[in-house]
């Protein structure tokens, strides 16, 4: 019986690797670390990171970049119950945006327990077409039985794709994080060129670092009274001149802002400004006003001025 040596199948090259590109934004009520998050990805700050809530205004887009992927970030303000005509556009805003993302990541604190907020944004993400998966933030602020506790009660709040706890402050598993979000992404080609971090026009990102500047340190109440319009940026040889007003909504808020013979308002230009420097890579010459504007939050008019 003769035996026949089997030919020697044609080797195959390895199928190239799939490129990925999509859109993700996190969500969360407020405070629960999304711009942190946000910022903490991009490698550069994008997103305003007040510790006051509502704070996010714009919907600004932050590109990740990496060899066999592109992960674009879409920052969003808090959903939230709107008591003026600016919150109902935020809220619109909001419910749009995720409405359109690939991958949503929905953000827990470790640190607090799940609440009404949590379950009502789960419900409100749960009919959409977006993969979604659940971020635990913030554990560096708990011990392991915590943290293990919190995975559990957010792991059975909703039926999420991935659980994954991380801590924007100290950079623990933020790139865990960022290699299961790409993994949901759809193969695409690359969506922004290599070199671009944002596609919001340098003053959007100028005008939100001087609001979150001129939020620091204030009452409560102030945060949804602020707003910031960059209304000119002049360059010369050895350093850039931007002029910038900061809208209020009434005279007391203005004395808020503008502070004891100025000293808030010094604080305010002298913190947005070394920002600034750092974001357009040159010396800044920095003027700031405070203007009030009566009720703009409500006013259809007022709000298309500054932007809304």
């Amino acid at each position: 019986m003769s035996r026949h040596a089997t030919p020697a199948s044609p080797r195959r090259s390895a199928p190239p690797e799939t490129f990925r590109a999509g859109f993700a934004c996190f969500v969360g009520r407020p405070n629960a670390g999304k711009s942190t998050l946000t910022n903490a990805i991009v490698g550069q700050k994008i997103a305003i990171t007040s510790s006051k809530p509502q704070t996010t205004r714009h919907v600004i887009r932050g590109v990740l970049h990496q060899p066999r992927s592109q992960l674009v970030l879409v920052d969003t303000p808090g959903l939230h119950r709107p008591r003026t005509l600016l919150g109902e556009r935020l809220n619109d805003l909001v419910r749009q945006t995720w409405s359109e993302v690939d991958v949503i990541g929905l953000c827990i604190p470790a640190d607090e327990p799940i609440g009404r907020g949590d379950r009502f944004i789960t419900g409100e993400i749960a009919e959409l077409k977006a993969t979604v998966v659940a971020v635990v933030t913030k554990t560096d602020l708990v011990d392991r039985g915590r943290l293990a506790e919190q995975l559990l009660a957010v792991s059975e709040l909703g039926d999420f794709a991935d659980v994954v706890p991380v801590s924007a402050a100290t950079g623990h598993q933020v790139q865990t994080l960022v290699e299961v979000m790409t993994g949901h992404l759809p193969e695409s080609p690359r969506l922004y060129p290599d070199d671009m971090l944002t596609d919001e026009p340098e003053q959007v990102l100028i005008g939100e670092l001087i609001r979150e500047a001129a939020l620091e340190g204030v009452r409560d109440e102030l945060p949804h009274s602020i707003a910031v319009v960059v209304e000119e940026m002049l360059p010369e040889d050895s350093l850039i001149r931007i002029y910038a007003d900061i809208y209020v909504e009434r005279p007391s808020q203005k004395a808020i802002v503008i502070g004891a013979g100025g000293s808030r308002l010094r604080d305010v230009g002298t913190r947005s400004r070394k920002e600034i420097e750092e974001l357009l890579g040159s010396r800044v010459y920095l003027d700031l006003h405070v203007r009030v504007a009566k009720d703009w939050q409500r006013d259809p008019r007022q709000l298309r001025k500054l932007g809304f």
